[in-house]
């Protein structure tokens, strides 16, 4: 049975990187020598479907990295059939209260910790005792993006078997009153006081990083840094042309 990379590094208090925008399996081989410990695919917000996810895990498996699919909602069928198709990790929207945190484990995970539906999943071909080790190798990640979650945020972290509760910033800025605006310092301040407090329960926490902020993160304890390399590619490309232009302009 595949091991779960980034599960299996938050255990030991590793600091795991998950790289999103990536949703062709061609890009995810060509990501794959860089070493990144995860894949974010994404199932909410971009076109990833049900009858894409075998193949875009597969390409994950072959490179060792971990595949995460972010679902639409909180269902229970829906998180389950993610797993049989092949992913090893799983993200779930609006998590806002302790019965919804563990609506979700109940769907992640098999008897004894949860109730996921009875099935081989694409992870156990070839695997006899599938169903009683795949708990150990699924990554449960709940995303606290509401500012009911921060008010709730106690009661939440008391739930077991969940590896990340990630801080989403932009839908958060959303439900304080600052619409797109996710460097006000009262979102600031409230992403870093959640950091703070799952830290302080001896869970993981998760925050969507960039250059500019990684390292401060790292520090603060957080341990799942999501990040996308698009702006790697705008800036790569803008300093290549200015290069260019400032050759042909001498």
């Amino acid at each position: 049975m595949r091991e779960n990379r980034a599960k299996h590094m938050l255990e030991r208090g590793e600091t795991v990187v998950c790289l999103s925008g990536n949703n062709s399996t061609d890009m995810i081989d060509q990501l794959g020598p860089l070493g990144f410990d995860a894949i974010w695919l994404e199932g909410e917000h971009g076109p990833v479907d049900y009858g894409d996810i075998p193949d875009l895990t597969r390409a994950c498996d072959l490179w060792g990295m971990t595949s995460v699919v972010r679902v639409n909602r909180n269902n229970e069928g829906i998180i389950y059939r993610t797993f049989d198709l092949g992913a090893q990790g799983i993200v779930v929207p609006h998590v806002n209260t302790v019965e919804e945190a563990q609506a979700v484990v109940n769907a992640a995970k098999f008897h004894p910790a949860g109730r996921r539906g009875m099935y081989t999943s694409r992870q156990g071909y070839g695997v006899p005792d599938y169903v009683h080790r795949a708990n150990d190798e699924t990554l449960v990640i709940v995303l606290i993006e509401d500012i009911i979650a921060i008010n709730n945020l106690a009661e939440i972290l008391t739930v077991d078997h969940i590896d990340v509760f990630f801080v989403a910033p932009s839908d958060l800025a959303q439900t304080m009153g600052h619409l797109g605006d996710i460097e006000h310092p009262d979102v600031v301040a409230t992403i870093e006081g959640a950091f703070a407090q799952i830290i302080a329960a001896g869970r993981n926490a998760g925050g969507l990083a960039s250059d500019a902020n990684a390292a401060h993160y790292v520090n603060l304890g957080v341990r799942f840094l999501l990040t996308g390399w698009a702006a790697w590619v705008a800036s790569g490309g803008q300093a290549f042309k200015a290069k260019v232009e400032e050759a042909a302009a001498s």
